[in-house]
């Protein structure tokens, strides 16, 4: 297993956690994302990271319950067979070409892109849900320092809303939620 692997194994055993502490009633919550309810937080990821990695590196595609049935099943379903594609070094290893960002393996193209999506959407599923919404410190200090010089960037992706406006001496948490567009 690589650094990269248990990085990910971290950070998506929190969003499991938040996974598994959702009430049932709180699945129809509204999300922090606009137009999203808590469900479609998971929906999102178990939608996009197969579609974007699964066929281009190999990666058989599990049999994913539905996240209208069961949110728990499919992330759980569409997590192992992450963690297990990235703890088997001749898959993690792979280098694939990538049209935006060239040539890259399998676990440096998910740490950049999923792992990090994975982590600030926990907050997202958590603030939903009325659950712990206390992210990492260190993958936040990472996150924020690493995502702040490219502002202009990312505001341009789409992925990401306006920041919003928080006080000089917010802590850093507060800072990214923000930087991403969520109202802290």
């Amino acid at each position: 297993m690589s650094e990269l692997s248990d990085r990910y194994r971290r950070v998506s055993a929190t969003f499991t956690q938040r996974v598994n502490e959702v009430s049932d009633g709180a699945w129809d919550n509204p999300a922090p994302c606009e137009g999203w309810l808590a469900r479609d937080v998971v929906r999102h990821l178990v939608e996009w990271v197969p579609a974007f990695f699964f066929d281009r590196w190999e990666i058989a595609q599990p049999a994913i319950p539905s996240v209208d049935e069961d949110p728990v099943g499919a992330w759980m379903a569409m997590d192992n067979t992450i963690q297990t594609a990235l703890d088997d070094p001749a898959v993690a290893t792979r280098v694939e070409e990538d049209p935006r960002m060239g040539p890259m393996s399998f676990e440096q193209s998910l740490d950049m892109i999923a792992t990090n999506d994975v982590f600030l959407h926990t907050w997202d599923l958590a603030r939903a849900a009325g659950l712990d919404e206390r992210l990492d410190p260190d993958e936040v200090h990472q996150l924020f320092v690493s995502m702040e010089p490219m502002d202009e960037m990312l505001r341009q992706s789409g992925h990401y809303g306006p920041r919003v406006p928080v006080p000089d001496d917010a802590d850093e948490q507060t800072k990214l939620i923000a930087f991403i567009g969520r109202q802290p």
